[in-house]
């Protein structure tokens, strides 16, 4: 059967201050709507049922991400601590395997943007029936660069499949700026970026974790086998901890294409990682000077391409004469920072808890 599971770990340290420890921002309300974590689950309105829905984060933030979606408790998959996106997503094929051992499992994430809804629909139904008509493969999506990124992972795309799918010849995460800039010039003929959302049968994952990461393999199925016991909360917090932190990019789907494994459906819409006050902005309501206010009260004088944000309906943030800055205030912390210095706000969100205590952070 068809299931879907949403990855909604991860700190959103590059949001700070804004998102925090014990806030992550898939909780938070995104520019003025619906959370990341909302638009998500609504994402999958007539593609899986809600009773084959899956999330898989902190069980620090499990009681918040069942109260705003209503989620029973046993389809919250809790990780003890953050170990990457391998053993999130080994983890996940390896309990919903126990529900249903032929189970095909469609990946998302929290933290990424999609539209057209029908459009992404459609094609994840095509992913879903190729996938049942081999389910010896790994499906993952791919959208087109729009930049030379160096943050994201890039398809390098062969011959053409059934289906509108390609082979993927390789898989290469994080290139540096040279690769990234040959890559764009390619075309998404050749490259796409990795979005993010993948397809599989959770056996067939499974058995590549075992193939490439043995150890965690090992260490996940111990985890499996008391799952449904009164062990589970000892052996979970026991080995979980334990396992190697990498991602499925480099530990499964690099691997992957070079075994042939690996296939990649073009999405052909709107695709947006909300990792950082940039991409925040970007979808964010403007003015004609470009700046965007998502405060109660604001004044901005004589301002450019800036961004207000303020959780305090009673608190006025006025910007006199500034141009592409970032402002944002909380109760706790205020952060006042240039966008093109919006990628080491991860850093100062490090030093925070550091210096100031782990709520800072």
């Amino acid at each position: 059967m068809r299931h879907a599971v949403i990855l909604a770990g991860g700190s959103g340290t590059r949001l700070w201050p804004w998102s925090r420890r014990g806030r992550p921002k898939q909780l938070l309300p995104l520019a003025g709507g619906p959370s990341l974590l909302e638009r998500a689950w609504r994402r999958l309105d007539g593609l899986v049922e809600e009773s084959r829905r899956w999330v898989c984060a902190g069980r620090g933030d499990g009681p918040a991400i069942r109260r705003a979606l209503g989620l029973p408790a046993g389809r919250f998959i809790a990780e003890p601590c953050g170990r990457d996106t391998l053993n999130a997503l080994t983890l996940s094929a390896a309990v919903i395997g126990l529900r249903d051992p032929d189970a095909l499992v469609a990946v998302f994430t929290a933290d990424h943007l999609m539209e057209p809804q029908q459009r992404l629909a459609a094609t994840v139904r095509e992913g879903f029936d190729q996938v049942e008509a081999d389910p010896g493969i790994l499906l993952t999506f791919g959208v087109s660069p729009t930049y030379a990124a160096t943050g994201y992972g890039y398809l390098e795309l062969g011959e053409e499949l059934p289906g509108g799918a390609r082979a993927v010849t390789s898989f290469r995460e994080k290139p540096d700026p040279a690769s990234a800039a040959a890559y764009l010039t390619a075309g998404p003929g050749r490259y796409l970026w990795n979005s993010g959302l993948f397809l599989w049968k959770a056996s067939t994952f499974l058995e590549c974790v075992r193939r490439y990461e043995p150890e965690s393999f090992a260490g996940i199925q111990r985890i499996r086998s008391a799952w449904t016991t009164g062990r589970r909360r000892r052996v979970l917090a026991s080995v979980y901890p334990s396992l190697t932190k990498i991602s499925v990019d480099y530990a499964v789907m690099e691997p992957a294409s070079r075994d042939g494994l690996l296939r990649a459906l073009p999405l052909e819409l709107e695709w947006l990682d909300v990792g950082s006050w940039l991409s925040y902005l970007q979808l964010s309501p403007r003015d004609p000077a470009g700046n965007a206010v998502l405060a109660k009260r604001c004044l901005l004088e004589g301002c450019r391409g800036s961004l207000a944000l303020s959780e305090d309906p009673r608190h006025l943030v006025a910007l006199v004469g500034c141009e592409d800055l970032i402002v944002v205030h909380t109760p706790l912390a205020t952060l006042v920072c240039r966008k093109d210095q919006a990628e080491r706000v991860k850093q100062l969100a490090r030093l925070a808890a550091e210096r100031y205590g782990p709520e800072y952070g």
